[in-house]
């Protein structure tokens, strides 16, 4: 099915159309149907020749409703345009008009009623031309009466012909279903209706909905019971859960951009070719919802919009601007009439970044003024994901989907994706830091992992990791440089002095008085074993390289098994040495416990 909006000045015959062409009474309300006056959206459907079957949102003409007929208008891909043929081009004709351009509807028809009544042609001359000036090119124009009948079959042709040009939804896109009405059912409790304008709905979904999760209950679509329902459709949802109000959007969860900040490009609306100067707070429509916004300037037509509260939202989608409070015709071309939607606004970044310094603004709007020819929207071009990486840097690839990108290329690290540029100046950083890390700390065996990605601002360690290259390398939780250094001249010198006393009695470990005396702190000690020069046998215990194995060999020796003390006279030591020492040979198999006491040397160990 496909949905078509009816819009148009008020009294022009819009509801009286759509009742003609479906057979049903879009005026829902009774007030409504006492005025003959459309207050609220009104829905109705029919079959078209083709067997297509054609939903209508019909929306209020009269000023006050504007709004309303912005949350009617707003999800559909294309509109049916009504004008009276005895009262031609009217004020809310105008505004209307000029919110489908800033819209950006494209789509759509030339309905021109009461053709019973006065003479069509000039009306039909006219506002095609307004039509195609607004943007909406190749409509057809048709000349109508809902009271007699007339055109009405010529009328379902041109819709069939308007729909089968429409482009096809996807199954697949995630879901944003904006509400635009919400009641009761006894039984059945809360139940929300909306356009889908593409995905796919069905029962048992979870769907987002304010800060938590609405479950489908049940679905209908023009009254009709369905299981799954997929864009574009007319469709009823029973829910579970959540708070469902009048301009709230059930979508898929994790595929959105939860925002109330955006960077848009404007586009002048009203046939004047010039931008008008915004005022500071506007209200911002998009689908059902309406958000009252702070504007900030940017420059070369671009603002940053700071919305009352958040809403889903992708790149490329368009917001319209709208004054409610505004009281001039000023910015609106031709006759001059009263328009209070101001612009359209094509959103370029759901994730700006903030503007702390002086000059910010203006060289974000430098940074935003090419944003825009990697993919097409409803209002034209808009950013991929190369240029919102220009701009972030790094993203997760669910990132980049929830603000209506597919990521390009291959991820740097599990769903990381990066800037080329940037990437390359990371790696250059890192190896930098590395190198001012080991020059002002010889000592230390390379730079914490955790403190490279700190001097980097990286979000996660892992894109440590994935940005070393040769000659770095990660081990032991550090990035190292090449070889291991050499030792600074004053610990080589006191390393030599241990070394010399450690062969005059290579099992007599020098005590911690000993080793500050010889200037050897943790620090000094642990350099040493790194660089080969002596052997840590536990904390505050070092003997010479090898010196282990020697042990086992001296220990080999004696009647089998042995106890600690005897392994202390065969080694020529201390307890306070024999004890780790046999300890650490029991950790690499030269020497084998038996039980609390003894002790013996397996035939393969010192072979």
């Amino acid at each position: 099915m496909q949905v078509v909006a009816t819009a148009g000045h008020v009294d022009h015959g819009k509801s009286t159309l759509v009742r003609a062409l479906t057979g049903m009474e879009p005026d829902r309300l009774a007030e409504e149907r006492r005025r003959g006056l459309t207050i609220e959206l009104g829905y109705a459907w029919t079959t078209l020749p083709s067997g297509e079957r054609l939903a209508f949102v019909d929306v209020p003409g009269h000023e006050r409703f504007l709004g309303t007929m912005l949350a009617g208008v707003g999800p559909v891909p294309a509109v049916m345009f009504v004008v009276a043929a005895d009262e031609g081009w009217m004020p809310q004709s105008q505004e209307h008009l000029v919110a489908l351009e800033a819209l950006g509807v494209r789509h759509g028809l030339l309905a021109v009623t009461r053709a019973d009544l006065a003479d069509a042609a000039p009306v039909v001359d006219e506002a095609g031309a307004r039509l195609a000036a607004a943007g909406l090119t190749g409509v057809e124009a048709l000349t109508v009466s809902g009271h007699t009948g007339q055109g009405l079959g010529a009328l379902r042709q041109a819709l069939d012909r308007l729909v089968s040009r429409l482009p096809a939804p996807d199954p697949e896109a995630p879901v944003r279903l904006w509400i635009d009405r919400v009641f009761s059912v006894r039984g059945s409790g809360t139940v929300v209706t909306g356009t889908l304008p593409a995905g796919r709905v069905t029962v048992g979904d979870e769907l987002a909905l304010g800060g938590g999760l609405a479950r489908v209950r049940a679905l209908e679509c023009l009254k009709e019971p369905v299981t799954s329902v997929t864009g574009v459709a007319r469709v009823a949802v029973n829910l579970r859960g959540g708070a469902p109000e009048r301009g709230r959007a059930l979508f898929t969860p994790g595929a959105w951009t939860m925002t109330d900040l955006a960077d848009v490009r404007l586009s002048p609306v009203g046939g004047t070719g010039e931008e008008s100067v915004l005022p500071g707070r506007l209200t911002a429509h998009i689908g059902s919802a309406a958000v009252v916004c702070a504007v900030r300037p940017l420059g070369d037509g671009l603002v940053r919009l700071r919305l009352a509260g958040p809403l889903p939202l992708h790149v490329g989608d368009v917001l319209l601007l709208r004054d409610p409070g505004r009281a001039t015709g000023q910015g609106v071309g031709g006759d001059g009439a009263e328009v209070r939607v101001l612009a359209g606004a094509s959103v370029l970044d759901v994730r700006p970044p903030a503007l702390r310094r002086r000059g910010a603004a203006r060289l974000r709007a430098a940074e935003l003024a090419g944003a825009g020819q990697a993919g097409t929207g409803r209002a034209g071009t808009v950013p991929g994901a190369g240029e919102l990486l220009r701009t972030h840097r790094l993203l997760r690839g669910a990132d980049l989907l929830a603000m209506g990108c597919v990521p390009e290329g291959a991820p740097v690290c599990g769903d990381w994706y990066a800037d080329p540029a940037h990437w390359s100046w990371l790696g250059e950083r890192l190896a930098e830091t590395v190198a001012r890390h080991a020059a002002g700390r010889p000592l230390e065996p390379g730079m914490p992992v955790e403190a490279a990605r700190n001097a980097l601002g990286l979000p996660d360690r892992r894109l440590d990791a994935a940005l070393v290259r040769p000659p770095l390398a990660v081990t032991g939780g550090r990035i190292v440089s090449g070889p291991p250094p050499g030792l600074p001249e004053p610990v080589a010198r006191a390393v030599s002095r241990l070394r010399a006393e450690l062969s005059a009695r290579p099992f007599l470990a020098p005590e911690a008085g000993r080793l500050a005396e010889l200037g050897l702190g943790p620090r000094e000690l642990a350099a040493a074993v790194r660089a080969g020069m002596l052997l840590r046998i536990a904390e505050g215990i070092v003997l010479l390289p090898g010196a282990d194995t020697a042990a086992a060999r001296l220990l080999a020796r004696l009647p089998q098994p042995f106890t600690v003390s005897q392994a202390r006279q065969a080694l020529d030591t201390s307890r306070r040495v024999a004890v780790p020492l046999l300890e650490h040979l029991d950790r690499g198999g030269l020497t084998e416990r038996l039980d609390g006491v003894n002790r013996r040397c397996p035939v393969t160990a010192t072979r």
